[in-house]
């Protein structure tokens, strides 16, 4: 029985609204190795506070960060279960792929052998 992905899922659209932009895709990797602050997240694209809080804000909206306010600093962390939703609804297109792969690599297969076959009867 194939799993039923609900593609009106809300949280699909946050996640790959978040995940469409390259400088968030780098932020939540930086994230990956350990939390940091706002400025450096910002820092290897020479952005603004601001400019990378708006990032941040979509990261969050998506549940992919979470931001924690320690003093006057801003710590972000990953929260990497949210990117579970994507990678089930992805999976299901890996599984379709990966089976009208293997069709397809049966077909083939069983044309080189009948081919092979023909040719060996036509051999003297």
């Amino acid at each position: 029985m194939v799993e039923q992905i609900d593609i009106a899922d809300p949280r699909l659209d946050h996640i790959f609204h978040a995940l469409a932009d390259p400088t968030r895709r780098a932020m939540l990797q930086s994230l990956s190795e350990r939390e940091r602050t706002v400025g450096e997240l910002a820092e290897p694209f020479a952005m603004s506070l601001a400019g990378a809080s708006k990032h941040i804000k979509a990261l969050e909206a998506a549940g992919l960060v979470r931001r924690e306010v320690r003093g006057r600093q801003h710590l972000c962390r990953l929260e990497p279960a949210r990117l579970a939703t994507a990678h089930d609804w992805l999976s299901f297109y890996e599984r379709f792929w990966t089976g009208r792969l293997n069709t397809l690599d049966a077909l083939l297969r069983a044309e080189d052998a009948a081919t092979a076959a023909r040719q060996q009867g036509e051999t003297p």
